[in-house]
């Protein structure tokens, strides 16, 4: 059993100033009509393989853009700034769509897969991306948001799975205060199954949801829900994860690896292609060293951050978040940390699941209620009880930073979570119906056209430019360096690198 007792009680301002973060931001590609643009990422933004802070997620359509790892919240902001910038100088007439939620997509085997070159890395990329085509249609992995990694100082392992306990237990209260996704295009799920309604013709939503990307219609899988991982332990979280990656699946063993004319369709048939492919909205994380594996570098030398994986992009903000939600989620992950944590249970791993569904379909409802322990609570109440809570770790934040940033922060969450109507989702539907005719894709086009003729209109320095441009090319060049230094056939470099061998051994304590 893990402790309950709290894993921060140092916060001293040279502690606080320690915390690392760094944004990892997705965003579809698409024409200046509002449909997916079909185009190869650009020459000009060098290699989706190598480029530092400029990649593609699932899709060939879908850019990634990376910011380094910062000290401060506006250095991380002005980075992801600088470099969509870049971005979006290199994309001819083509726009960054501003919504989690996609644009007008063609019919599902028409997405186009991520390209990575000719090595056996770069084919492993492509290939494990039509594995999650087999397995969860193209579709649902067109829908994007904003990863925010987040480290302090001299936390154990054992702490931040505690941190994560917590989070999971509070993440209702970010999806409400932060979700932007209550509408979609229809042709998102067209031939699917849903419970949406017609908001406009061509525009379906709910009329109460905050994000319709972390409901049943976003990341959710069949096979994942049956995969009820517990966070009591690094342990017990490789173990769980160990399995996913090891035993064969049988619906996956039906697609096979490989076609009949040993096209690859899938990496592997367990339940889990590789460790990524397994959702959540926080994840353990570590850097890992060239060619090893995720789960490896747990075991091996514990986690070193975490990353939340539950945030919308915000179509009303240049680079999709706003510094302010960057500081509540510091002054969140702390108040999680510093709390005590019991042990989940596979019955409060259900409730959790509940209540996300319920937020992010509904969470605007007046006098919504949510399940806490063996109770129903009012999600207004059990979020004002939290904001109030975070106070004491603001005025800690703010006294480290010389500022009142933190605590204007939190009140700004506190005003929101009285006045609904304040809050992005709300905001989203008013814009829609008031401007837009109801439309949702009406809506994100005019908004991804601003933001774009925005950010032009303050294009980059000379110096940062040729910064870019040389980024790209260098990332060019080593992926011909990596494409030459392949030595291996791709199924003998998959054999290897798939090895249960590779996932590393369960360690003797956390």
């Amino acid at each position: 059993m893990t402790e309950s007792k709290p894993a921060l009680s140092d916060t001293n301002p040279q502690r606080l100033l320690g915390i690392r973060r760094g944004i990892e931001k997705e965003s579809l590609r698409c024409t200046p009509g509002g449909a997916l643009a079909l185009s190869a990422h650009g020459v000009a933004l060098g290699s989706a393989l190598t480029h530092p802070h400029i990649t593609t997620d699932f899709s060939e359509s879908q850019v990634e853009l990376i910011t380094s790892v910062h000290a401060g919240v506006q250095d991380c902001i002005d980075e992801l700034r600088e470099v969509q910038k870049f971005t979006l100088q290199s994309m001819g007439d083509e726009l960054l769509w501003v919504s989690s939620m996609p644009c007008e997509l063609p019919a599902d085997d028409a997405i186009p897969l991520g390209q990575y070159g000719s090595s056996n890395v770069g084919q492993a990329k492509t290939v494990y991306r039509s594995g999650l085509g087999y397995r969860y249609g193209r579709r649902m992995q067109t829908i994007s948001g904003i990863h925010y990694n987040w480290s302090l100082p001299d936390v154990s392992s054992q702490a931040y799975f505690g941190l994560i306990r917590n989070f999971r237990r509070h993440a209702f209260l970010l999806l409400y205060l932060f979700g932007a996704s209550p509408a979609v295009c229809e042709s998102f799920v067209a031939g699917r199954s849903h419970s949406l309604q017609v908001l406009h013709p061509g525009t379906m939503g709910l009329p109460y949801a905050t994000s319709l990307r972390m409901g049943r219609l976003g990341y959710q899988s069949d096979a994942q829900s049956a995969l009820a991982v517990s966070y009591n332990s690094l342990e017990g979280y490789a173990a769980s994860l160990h399995q996913a990656l090891t035993v064969p699946y049988a619906p996956y063993q039906a697609i096979g690896v490989q076609a009949p004319d040993g096209h690859f369709r899938q990496l592997t048939t367990s339940l889990l292609q590789i460790e990524n492919e397994f959702y959540g909205t926080i994840r353990p994380k570590r850097v890992i060293f060239q060619g090893e594996r995720p789960l490896h570098a747990l075991r091996e030398r514990g986690v070193e951050y975490v990353e939340v994986r539950l945030m919308d992009l915000d179509p009303f903000e240049p680079v999709g978040i706003h510094p302010r939600t960057l500081r509540f989620l510091d002054v969140f992950l702390l108040h999680c940390l510093s709390q005590p944590s019991p042990d989940d249970s596979p019955q409060e791993i259900a409730a959790m699941a509940r209540n996300q569904q319920c937020v992010a379909e509904r969470g605007r409802e007046p006098g919504l209620r949510l399940q806490r322990g063996d109770a129903t609570v009012a999600l207004t109440d059990w979020g004002l009880e939290l904001v109030r809570a975070f106070a004491p770790m603001a005025q800690a934040l703010d006294a480290a930073h010389g500022s009142t940033d933190y605590s204007d922060a939190v009140a700004h969450a506190q005003h929101a979570l009285l006045h609904p109507d304040t809050l992005p989702s709300a905001r989203v539907l008013r814009a829609m119906e008031q401007d837009f005719g109801g439309s949702f894709s009406a809506f994100v086009q005019a908004h991804s056209a601003q933001t774009k003729a925005q950010e032009l209109a303050n294009p980059l320095s000379a110096h940062a430019l040729a910064h870019f441009q040389q980024l790209a090319q260098a990332s060019r060049v080593a992926q011909h360096e990596t494409e030459q230094a392949d030595s291996l056939p791709f199924d003998r470099y998959l054999e290897q690198y798939l090895s249960p061998q590779r996932l590393g051994q369960p360690a003797a304590s956390a």
